[in-house]
């Protein structure tokens, strides 16, 4: 029998999979999919009441509350103490994805960094782990995560794109390191390297649908069924079995998000 999965990062509340939505749990179940975490920020401060809603709905699913840092600037006293209050849910297993996107910057960088604190502090008020997005801006995460405490709660580098180096350090910070589809793509040797240097009970997979699909379907709409294609990818480079490497990402997400406290 195949090891489970957990998809440990998608955005099911999307309109990309709007009335499909049903089928797209199914095929991931399908797929051996037994959670799904569902990122509760990335459409202004809509999609966190959205993704708590959905995992009410489902026994299965679990949910994340935050505001993504392109929506920073929608990150008023009064966004941030609605953020809080939804992230004393039971269902909500972690304050995120928050952090610095110094890429687009659809915020003011200055904005970013300061909502970026604010939701570390949340996080450490509800005592749940966090899940930071990172780009374009790898010493300023980390500068903000040691600065802020954030090793009191942890949490997750999600859809890793940096370095080893990067690697040991969010490490040492109490981070896991999540790989995505992107570890899939022909260019992405440097992020294969890192993954190798990476503890193998520190790793955990996502999709981070629907955006990045893994190949050959780069492009596509990404959905959760996809994540058996990145958990043979990344076993292929660690040179493990893929049903270790499948086992071993299951365990850790379950441990980092306390999946195992949700009865089924």
């Amino acid at each position: 029998m195949t090891a489970p999965l957990v998809d440990s990062h998608c955005h099911l509340d999307f309109a990309d999979f709007g009335p499909e939505r049903d089928a797209v749990l199914a095929r991931g179940r399908a797929e051996g999919i037994v959670w799904f975490v569902t990122i509760g920020s990335g459409r202004g401060t809509e999609s966190a009441p959205d993704a708590v809603a959905l995992a009410h709905a489902h026994t299965d699913v679990v949910a994340t509350v935050g505001v993504h840092p392109h929506d920073a600037i929608q990150a008023d006293d009064a966004a941030v103490a609605a953020m809080e209050a939804l992230a004393h849910d039971l269902r909500v297993v972690a304050v995120g994805e928050v952090g610095l996107d110094h890429h687009y910057d659809h915020s003011p960088r200055d904005v970013q960094r300061e909502t970026f604190r604010r939701f570390v502090a949340v996080a450490k008020r509800v005592n749940k782990p966090l899940v930071i997005h990172t780009r374009a801006a790898p010493a300023e995460t980390l500068a903000v995560l040691r600065e802020e405490g954030a090793r009191d709660v942890g949490g997750v580098i999600h859809c890793f794109s940096e370095d080893a180096a990067f690697a040991k350090e969010a490490l040492d910070l109490g981070f896991d390191i999540s790989f995505s589809g992107i570890v899939t793509f022909k260019k992405a040797d440097t992020l294969r390297d890192a993954a190798k240097t990476v503890p193998l009970d520190r790793m955990l997979i996502e999709t981070d649908s629907p955006y990045l699909a893994p190949m050959p379907l780069r492009g596509k709409r990404n959905e959760p069924s996809y994540l058996a294609r990145t958990a043979a990818q990344l076993a292929a480079t660690l040179r493990l079995h893929e049903d270790e490497l499948r086992a071993r990402t299951t365990e850790n997400a379950i441990r980092r998000f306390g999946l195992h406290r949700f009865a089924r």
